[in-house]
């Protein structure tokens, strides 16, 4: 007598071609939740760029197209390369969950070494730029040392520092503005590098530089690419990819045919070009960066991880210090000169330019990319309102707003991400 198996019930079979049936469900699904995330992460950044773009553009169609003239483009970078240089350590001042007030007061004060040493006493040019780097290192590990060991809030440091180093400025300068630096100087912020490769019309060796530029960042962006990979991170699709490094370079390229166009490439440039590249490479790649990071995004956290907070918080204000130095050597050489204002508000240009490009408020989020292009932001919007001739108050409503536009997208971001957690 044969005995009859009964079917398996519907929630039975189910369950038993489960496995088959639900596999790809999940893969898709975790596949759309990859790309979700990569396009959350990086639309912030990517905002910034796409607002840069547009004000670019704004710009040229209100000024007739000299905003992007070859004459006003090399303005914009000697003009606005200072800023650049203190938003570079600024947003690792921010990163780790401080500020710096101080900085445009250590801009002065560096430059007025520099013009003490050169214009009253003589010295060489290099004498006064070692000076004022030295005072800068100094100036950065006396407010390193009251931050990271005696444990007094940055803000009061820095907030302190800034009247302590404008009075000095006062003292070193006798309160009265010094002037002309010799050519040697001068050249160090107002020179230009044309004519090594020829070119009709315009300077073969900007557009050089400019290649290069590019190729290198197409390399840096395929290998970060590579990687990820291998460590099944999510990517975005290569025609996307492509597209990106196709944008990018076509962008440094226009950018380095307007400079080939006027005087060439100009010195200030490179030395900004340098140093985006050396703390690009720090933030990122390097034991100090990651920690910088750590103690800005969870301080408890990276003190029982066995970072050394102090000493790490030291060298973030003497990093700051040294920036300043180089800011203030550019600043007086741009200037032809040191004067007892010189700096005024620099500090408040840098943090904008941070906080618009990225960096959190609470900390442990920014790039030195970031900051730079904040800091472009700012540079093409205060430059387009002079050709525009806007009065100067307006430009600080309008520079105000777009900072605070800047604070308020992030904090929504935050919000948004605590929400959908």
């Amino acid at each position: 007598m044969t005995r009859t198996v009964p079917p398996a019930s519907e929630p039975e079979a189910q369950t038993a071609t489960a496995p088959k049936d639900v596999a790809p469900a999940v893969a898709l699904h975790t596949g759309t939740s990859d790309v979700r995330a990569l396009l959350t992460s990086n639309l912030r950044q990517s905002g910034i760029y796409v607002a840069f773009v547009v004000i670019v553009a704004l710009f040229a169609i209100l000024t007739d197209g000299t905003s992007l003239s070859p004459g006003n483009v090399t303005n914009i970078v000697l003009q606005y390369s200072y800023i650049l240089i203190l938003a570079i350590g600024m947003v690792i001042v921010i990163i780790a969950g401080h500020i710096d007030l101080s900085v445009g007061s250590v801009v002065a004060l560096t430059g007025a070494v520099s013009a003490v040493l050169v214009i009253r006493q003589g010295m060489p040019w290099w004498a006064g730029a070692l000076a004022a780097i030295a005072v800068g290192l100094a100036i950065g590990a006396w407010q390193g040392f009251w931050v990271a060991y005696v444990g007094i809030p940055a803000f009061i440091v820095t907030l302190a520092g800034m009247l302590l180093f404008r009075g000095l400025t006062l003292q070193v300068l006798d309160n009265i503005s010094l002037s002309p630096f010799p050519s040697e100087y001068g050249r160090i912020a107002s020179g230009f590098l044309n004519g090594l490769l020829g070119g009709n019309g315009y300077d073969a060796f900007t557009l050089l530089i400019g290649a290069v530029a590019v190729a290198g960042y197409a390399f840096s962006n395929f290998r970060t690419r590579i990687a990820r990979i291998k460590y099944q991170q999510p990517v975005e699709s290569f025609p996307l990819f492509v597209a990106k490094i196709v944008a990018v370079g076509a962008v440094v390229m226009a950018f380095a045919w307007q400079l080939a166009h006027a005087r060439g490439l100009p010195i200030v440039l490179i030395v900004l070009a340098v140093l985006i590249i050396a703390y690009g490479v720090i933030t990122k790649r390097t034991v100090f960066g990651r920690q910088v990071y750590a103690i800005g995004g969870n301080l408890a956290a990276a003190t029982l991880s066995g970072v050394k907070v102090r000493a790490v918080n030291f060298w973030i204000f003497v990093n700051m210090g040294f920036l300043a130095a180089v800011a203030g050597i550019v600043f007086s050489s741009r200037s032809n000169g040191a004067q007892p204002s010189a700096g005024n508000m620099f500090e408040l240009d840098a943090i904008a330019a941070c906080f618009i490009g990225g960096a959190a408020v609470t900390g442990g989020v920014g790039t030195v990319v970031g900051a730079m292009v904040g800091g472009l932001i700012m540079a093409v919007m205060s430059n387009g309102m002079q050709l525009m001739g806007i009065d100067q108050s307006i430009q600080s409503v309008v520079k105000g707003l777009v900072l605070l536009l800047a604070v308020a997208f992030d904090v929504y971001n935050k919000r948004r991400a605590g929400t959908s957690r």
